[in-house]
């Protein structure tokens, strides 16, 4: 089974190992792609040799950050010097919260080291164990030269996460703009889960459900958690969807073309 999950925001404020090599991280066929980008966010953040200084404004906005964010800028400038740390470690946002890989049991945290990969505007996807510096750079960035990541890596990731997934289910939990960066086709779609968490409320008239946002994350941290520590290995998409019943969350299917990932609703009652 391979398990797609979103970047955070969140992460750690500093690295504490080794400064980063592209050539240790895993899914090798993305080292390029992935020095290409680094390249760019590097020189738009540091600014052209010779200059002295970024412009900050036109970095900031490339980035899609306000100004009180300009720290970002010189954290990015100093990325190929800077110390690293485990993916697994240095997301820290409300899914990596509700996940708490640090505590999963030995067997759970050997699966999540096989199974999980995180999607990123930087390195296009890691595993958890892939060492790499605090960064900032959203996947609706645009680099010069490289241009719109999304865009970017729409071209790049096909064939290394088509091998990642191999011949197993995948559970997709990315955001949206994490997501159009690769759609499983075919074959692979038909093993693919995608899934949108619901909220039901009781109200006057009966059980209202609606799509929740940012807690949505942390139910999808709790779901990855609930998978690994119950050590399921599903086979197929059907042996997924029975995985989740199995952790005892109500999972409604939704009609889905031929050729296109399984959707499900993931209903909760509490948040």
């Amino acid at each position: 089974m391979l398990i797609l999950l979103p970047p955070s925001e969140g992460k750690a404020d500093a690295g504490t190992g080794r400064r980063l090599d592209l050539a240790r991280l895993s899914l090798p066929a993305l080292t390029d792609a992935r020095a290409r980008v680094l390249a760019a966010l590097v020189g738009l953040c540091a600014g052209p040799a010779g200059a002295g200084a970024p412009d900050e404004a036109a970095a900031l906005e490339a980035l899609g950050l306000t100004p009180g964010l300009a720290g970002e800028l010189r954290r990015n400038a100093r990325l190929e010097r800077a110390a690293t740390a485990e993916a697994g470690r240095l997301y820290t946002g409300v899914l990596y919260e509700a996940l708490d890989l640090a505590t999963l049991p030995a067997a759970a945290q050997r699966a999540a080291r096989r199974s999980v990969l995180i999607s990123s505007g930087l390195w296009g996807a890691v595993r958890l164990t892939d060492r790499i510096p605090p960064y900032r750079c959203p996947i609706g960035a645009r680099l010069p030269g490289v241009g719109a990541l999304s865009a970017y890596w729409r071209r790049e990731l096909g064939p290394a996460l088509e091998a990642a997934a191999g011949r197993g289910p995948v559970l997709d939990l990315r955001s949206g703009a994490y997501a159009a960066t690769w759609t499983p086709r075919g074959e692979l779609a038909e093993r693919t889960v995608t899934v949108r968490v619901l909220h039901e409320r009781d109200t006057p008239s009966g059980p209202v459900r609606s799509v929740v946002s940012h807690f949505n994350k942390a139910t999808k941290g709790r779901l990855v958690r609930d998978l690994l520590t119950a050590g399921a290995r599903p086979r197929t998409a059907d042996g997924l969807v029975a995985a989740l019943r199995e952790a005892k969350y109500t999972v409604l299917e939704q009609p889905v073309a031929a050729g296109r990932p399984r959707a499900v609703d993931v209903v909760v009652t509490q948040l």
